[in-house]
C-alpha cells in the first residue's frame, strides 16, 4: 500500500516550508520527492532571473505518455502570514479536527489531496492516459514567471494538456458547494488629468483639472456596464483612489489622479473596455493620460463532460449538488483556458489569506476522494 494515500502528512510538509511569494523555501523539493516516488517524471523550471526579476521556481510533473493528459494545476506560494495567529503559521499543527497553517486552504492542502488521490489509483487504472501536475510559485505574486511561462515551455516541446483541474479554494462555506467554470476579467486603470497651477483667487489664470477629473469619473460610473450574461454576474467598476496631493488651500493644482478596477464578464474584452474609457474621457475633453493593465480576460468553460465529472464526484462524496459559478477574483485558470478546458475545485476558502487559516481534516479526506473519482472518470472516458 502506498505511504502517500493520506493527504495530511504531505500537506503538513508543504505548509512547513514558508514559501511566501517569491520564495520557494524547498516546497517544490518536498513535492518533487513525493511525485518521483509515485513514478512521475519531474521538470523543475525557473523563470524571471533572465529578465532581472526574482527567480520563480515551478514544477511540471507527468506520469504516462499517452492521452488524454489530465492536469492538476496549483501553486505552492502563499501570502505573508500577518499577525493574529493562535498557532505558528508555518508549523502545520493539527488542533482539534483542523489543520492550521498558511496555505492549508490556499492551496497546499488541495495539492496534497490530489497527490493522495493519485496514490490511491489501482495499477490497473493508471495505464490509460497520463496524469500531470503544473505547480507554480508565482500565483500570489505578479504571475509573470509562473503558469504562463510553463505553458509556453510545454508548447515549445509540443506537449499538450487535454483538460485541467485547478485546486483553488472555490467553496465559500462548505465542501462541495461550488465549482468555478470561468472567471471575470480584471482591468486596472490609472487616470491623470492635466491642467495648470494657479492662485484660487485668480482661477481664470489657471486651468483647474479637478472638475474634468470628476466629470470623467462620473461618465464611467453613471450607469452599469451591463446586466450580466448567461453564466456571469454584471460587470463592476470600482473607484479605488482619487489623489490630488495638494495641501495648500489657496492653490489650484496642476493635475489630479484617479485609479479604478473593472471586473468584467464575457460581454467585454480588455481592449474593448479601454476604447470605451477613452471615448468617455474624450467626450469630457481636456488633456489627460490613461494607462490600462489587463491582468486577465474573462473566460468560460461551457458546462460539459469536465464539469459533469467533477459535479458527479462531488455529489457521490458529499451529497451536494455544486453551483457552477464564475464569481470571485482571478486565478491562473485565466492562462490555462488557452491550452485546454479548465475548471476549478478545491477546499473551503473562508479562512484563506487570514490569520489562523485552516481546513477540516474531514475535508482533506473528502477532497481526496473527489479527486480520485474525477481521475477515474476522465481516464476512462475522455472529458
Amino acid at each position: 500500500m502506498s505511504p502517500f494515500r493520506d493527504p495530511l502528512p504531505l500537506a503538513q510538509a508543504l505548509i512547513r516550508r514558508a514559501s511566501v511569494t517569491p520564495a520557494d523555501e524547498g516546497a517544490l523539493d518536498v513535492l518533487e520527492q513525493t511525485l518521483t516516488a509515485l513514478g512521475f517524471h519531474c521538470a523543475r523550471l525557473t523563470f524571471g532571473a533572465e529578465a532581472g526579476r526574482p527567480p520563480i521556481a515551478n514544477l511540471y510533473a507527468r506520469r504516462g505518455r499517452t492521452g488524454p493528459n489530465i492536469c492538476f494545476a496549483g501553486h505552492t506560494d502563499v501570502v505573508p502570514p500577518g499577525q493574529g495567529w493562535s498557532v505558528p503559521p508555518f508549523e502545520a499543527q493539527v488542533v482539534g479536527d483542523h489543520l492550521y497553517g498558511r496555505g492549508a486552504a490556499d492551496m497546499k492542502g488541495a495539492i496534497a489531496c490530489f497527490v493522495a488521490a493519485v496514490a490511491r489509483l489501482p495499477a490497473s487504472e493508471t495505464s490509460a492516459g497520463s496524469i500531470s501536475l503544473l505547480i507554480t510559485g508565482d500565483e500570489e505574486g505578479r504571475a509573470l514567471d509562473g503558469t504562463q511561462r510553463v505553458l509556453d515551455w510545454l508548447a515549445e516541446r509540443g506537449e499538450t494538456l487535454d483538460l485541467c483541474l485547478v485546486g483553488e479554494p472555490t467553496n465559500p462555506r462548505h465542501l462541495g458547494e461550488m465549482i468555478k467554470i470561468g472567471r471575470r476579467g480584471s482591468l486596472n486603470g490609472r487616470l491623470r488629468v492635466l491642467g495648470s497651477q494657479g492662485h484660487v483667487a485668480y482661477p481664470h489664470l489657471a486651468d483647474n483639472p479637478l472638475p474634468r477629473l470628476l466629470s470623467m469619473l462620473a461618465a464611467i460610473t453613471a450607469r452599469p456596464l451591463d446586466e450580466g450574461s448567461a453564466h456571469f454576474q454584471p460587470s463592476t467598476l470600482a473607484l479605488t483612489s482619487i489623489d490630488v496631493g495638494n495641501e495648500a488651500t489657496n492653490v489650484i493644482p496642476a493635475e489630479g489622479r484617479a485609479a479604478f478596477n473593472i471586473r468584467f464578464n464575457d460581454l467585454h474584452t480588455g481592449a474593448g473596455l479601454e476604447r470605451w474609457l477613452r471615448e468617455r474621457f474624450d467626450e469630457v475633453g481636456g488633456a489627460y493620460e490613461l494607462s490600462v493593465e489587463v491582468s486577465g480576460e474573462s473566460f468560460l468553460t461551457p458546462p460539459g463532460r469536465l464539469s459533469d465529472a467533477v459535479s458527479k464526484a462531488i455529489a457521490e462524496v458529499t451529497g451536494h449538488t455544486p453551483e457552477l459559478s464564475t464569481t470571485g477574483g482571478t486565478s491562473d485558470a485565466r492562462f490555462i483556458k488557452n491550452a485546454c478546458p479548465v475548471v476549478e475545485f478545491g477546499l473551503v476558502g473562508q479562512t484563506m489569506h487570514k490569520a489562523d487559516e485552516r481546513v477540516p481534516l474531514a475535508d482533506l479526506e473528502a477532497l481526496t476522494r473527489i479527486y480520485l473519482s474525477v481521475l477515474r472518470a476522465c481516464l476512462t472516458i475522455p472529458c
